[in-house]
Parts: structure tokens; C-alpha cells; sequence
């Protein structure tokens, strides 16, 4: 019998398979689906401090190997979440729930991230500052080491729980912006978000996406998703989420290999609404393939020979 439990700063998982934020609603929107009980964690959709309907439509848009979106973190606020949303999901699910918090300003990180907190169904706050999807906010506070260590320093001011950033592919130097969540106070690191992409439509010659642009998540980015997990891991000391295209065990073998103690599956769920309970039911049969009885000795083993 395989062990595929891990543990993220304290919190529990019987196994390393999340739904990704933004792809799995808040999770409770399954339970007639499966047993959510099969999966190790989940991440609940990006929430603010207050109601958001989100960008104009279009907002999604179809690519090779890919998806575009542009949804904008619509979400009913903050208190709604809490107060409605997960508990909805604590009645059908025992395992851990991770809170995706942004913001558009640091009051607004610091305040929402505060009441998270003190929530009983959050066991961890995943502080999304990456989402190339809405303006004057988000994405702009993860492009550089000292925008993102600011706002890891002051939510870490106001969490008792784990707080895993959440990071941008949209950089130049990943592995710095890492380093200066890590010497901020983080508690790990989730990587990556979506990729800064558009289309355009031939026969009206405009962009498909009313936003103009949006991020690109599916298999395309998987490969740039293992190299930054890979770089980060080299160069911090805290647990990493690893997150990008990943759509089978074998990714999710793979995403660990490179450095991640845990992995998220994002678009991947808008294709197949059961392809986490499928990766979470296929990950003993692979891991006995492989002859490993303990998931947690190949978090890193690529780095090692």
C-alpha cells in the first residue's frame, strides 16, 4: 500500500491532487458529481473584498492545447464566501480548503486575508498576486520581488495560517520574486498562474476577448510551469504548490519531481469535470508503477541525479 498523504506547513493531505482556483467554483458545486473526499485539498474560486461581476463578455477563448480566459475574478465577495459558500462545502468535504484571496490595493489584501483567517473552513490562504485579468491590481503587485514582499509582509501581519503565495509566469526573474515572498515571511509558494496571451478574430480583425488580452492555462503552458517550479525550488526553502496544465497523474508525477509538494489541476476541469478524481484514483497504480511507496520522497528527486 502506497502513502500519497503530504503535509503543507502542518496542514494534512491524504493526497497531493487540488482543484485549482477559478476551475472548481467553490467547490461544493461537485459534491453531486463524487465524493469530493478523494482529494487532498481545494482551492476555492479567487475571492475579493467585495462583489466583483467580473469583465465584460467574451471572456473566454479557445486555443491550441489551451484555454483563454478573461473572467475577471467575478465572485460575490469576501463575506458571502465565508458565510455561505464554505460552509456549503465544509458539510460534503473534510479535507483542506484553501482560500484564494486578491486584491487591488494592500489594505484590500490585508483586510480580506484577515477575515479568511479567522474563518474555522480555511485552512489555508493562498494570496493570489497574479492575475493578469483585471486592471490596476493583481498581477501589478507580482511583477517585481518588492511589490510581492510587500504584500506577503503585511497579510502575513494578520494570518496564524499558512499563506501561500501565489505567483505570476509573467516575469523575468521567477526564482527573485520567490526568494523575496520567502524572506517576507511566506509560507510557501504557489506557481504558476495563468500566461499572458490573446487572440484575434481574422474575419472581424478585432480581439477575441473583450479584455484584449487574458491568460492561457491547459497542457501548452505545462512544460514552462515544470521549469518554474524546478527554479523556485532551487532557490527557497518553503513548500511548493505547483500548478500549469497539469491534466494526469504522470503531470502530477512529474510536477513533483521538479519540486512541489503538492499540485493543482486547473483548466482541466472545465474539459472533464471528473479529471481530479480520476488523477487522485490513478496516482497508487502509478506510483507502484514506478516502485515509489512514498510520495514524499520524489518532492524534488529530479534535482538530485
Amino acid at each position: 500500500m502506497v502513502n500519497t498523504s503530504v503535509n503543507l506547513c502542518g496542514v494534512s493531505l491524504k493526497n497531493p491532487i487540488i482543484p485549482a482556483s477559478g476551475t472548481f467554483g467553490f467547490g461544493h458545486e461537485f459534491a453531486d458529481v463524487y465524493d469530493l473526499n478523494c482529494l487532498g485539498g481545494i482551492s476555492v474560486k479567487g475571492t475579493t473584498a467585495v462583489e466583483r461581476f467580473g469583465n465584460e463578455t467574451p471572456r473566454i477563448a479557445e486555443a491550441p492545447s489551451g484555454l483563454l480566459n478573461s473572467v475577471g475574478l467575478q465572485n460575490p465577495g469576501i463575506d458571502t464566501v465565508l458565510g455561505y459558500e464554505l460552509p456549503r462545502l465544509r458539510d460534503s468535504y473534510g479535507g483542506a480548503i484553501i482560500a484564494n484571496i486578491s486584491g487591488f490595493s494592500i489594505d484590500e489584501y490585508v483586510s480580506t486575508c484577515e477575515k479568511a483567517d479567522k474563518s474555522k473552513n480555511v485552512d489555508i490562504i493562498e494570496v493570489n498576486i497574479s492575475c493578469p485579468n483585471v486592471h490596476n491590481g493583481g498581477m501589478s503587485f507580482g511583477t517585481t520581488a518588492s511589490g510581492a514582499a510587500e504584500v506577503t509582509r503585511e497579510v502575513k501581519k494578520v494570518c496564524k495560517k499558512p499563506v501561500f503565495m501565489k505567483l505570476s509566469p509573467n516575469v523575468t526573474d521567477i526564482a527573485a520574486i520567490a526568494r523575496a515572498c520567502e524572506g517576507a515571511g511566506a509560507d510557501g509558494i504557489s506557481l504558476i498562474n495563468t500566461l499572458l496571451a490573446m487572440r484575434i478574430d481574422i474575419r472581424r480583425r478585432r480581439p477575441v476577448l473583450n479584455n484584449v488580452t487574458g491568460g492561457l492555462s491547459g497542457p501548452a503552458i505545462f512544460p514552462v510551469a515544470v521549469r518554474m517550479v524546478w527554479q523556485v525550488y532551487e532557490n527557497v526553502g518553503i513548500p511548493i504548490m505547483g500548478l500549469g496544465g497539469v491534466s494526469t497523474a504522470d503531470d502530477v508525477i512529474e510536477m513533483m519531481l521538479a519540486g512541489a509538494t503538492a499540485v493543482q489541476v486547473g483548466a482541466a476541469n472545465l474539459r472533464d469535470p471528473f479529471a481530479c478524481k480520476k488523477i487522485a484514483d490513478e496516482l497508487p497504480a502509478l506510483m507502484e508503477k514506478l516502485g515509489v511507496d512514498d510520495i514524499n520522497d520524489i518532492i524534488g528527486g529530479a534535482h538530485n541525479g
